[in-house]
């Protein structure tokens, strides 16, 4: 009998999951990334079943990074209410197998599990509609993963659209310096206005768990 590990911040999604899986073994569960990661890889399950957002934004990815880098074998598969481009991407760029929305059936859910078993990458209908448009959201992950930490905090501030003097005070630092981030965010990011910059960090924040496992340069 293949071995499932649900992680998901609600336990009533869990215990519902779990009334669903019939035919596998459910060799443990955990309610956020930290706790999932140390869980999967003691048990070393066939397969994890992940939410997107738990603690924070995007935390599946970072389980799904963690549990691939230490345990590459041990398949991946999102499970979660979302079908935000953004959160697709992230999760594929993070190694997830598959991505089935929470709409999906007991019949979807099993079928998409077995398919991942048999080396397939499924995904529910309402996610593969877009998956052939994916790629921008791909470029749009990498550029912004070249962005320091003091310069996702200047993009925070701006997206809301504080003006520089304002975005300048709150970060603690003199407008010329936050002109000069800005011009190195610009360069890093192929944008030329803050309207731009605006669409393209849409539905992200500094913390997001897709900027982990990056490097941050001095700043």
């Amino acid at each position: 009998m293949p071995t499932v590990y649900l992680v998901d911040d609600h336990e009533i999604a869990r215990a519902g999951t779990k009334a669903l899986l019939e035919g596998f073994d459910v060799v443990g569960e955990a309610s956020n990334s930290e706790d999932g990661i140390r869980g999967v890889l003691e048990t070393k399950p066939d397969i994890v079943l992940v939410d997107v957002h738990m603690e924070r934004r995007r935390a599946g990815a970072s389980l799904v990074r963690a549990v691939k880098r230490n345990e590459p074998s041990i398949l991946c598969l999102a499970l979660s209410v979302s079908q935000s481009r953004i959160d697709v991407a992230t999760l594929f760029a993070a190694g997830v197998d598959g991505y089935i929305t929470k709409q999906a059936s007991r019949d979807e859910l099993t079928a998409a599990i077995r398919s991942a078993l048999d080396g397939g990458n499924p995904v529910s209908p309402d996610v593969a509609q877009f998956m052939l448009e994916l790629d921008d959201e791909m470029i749009k992950i990498e550029s912004l993963k070249r962005l320091t930490s003091r310069e996702r905090e200047v993009v925070d501030v701006l997206a809301k659209g504080y003006t520089y003097r304002q975005s300048a005070s709150k970060l603690g630092m003199k407008v010329k310096t936050l002109e000069t981030h800005v011009s190195h965010i610009f360069e890093k990011l192929g944008v030329a206005t803050r309207s731009e910059l605006s669409y393209l960090v849409q539905d992200l924040d500094p913390d997001d768990a897709l900027f982990e496992d990056i490097g941050d340069e001095a700043g």
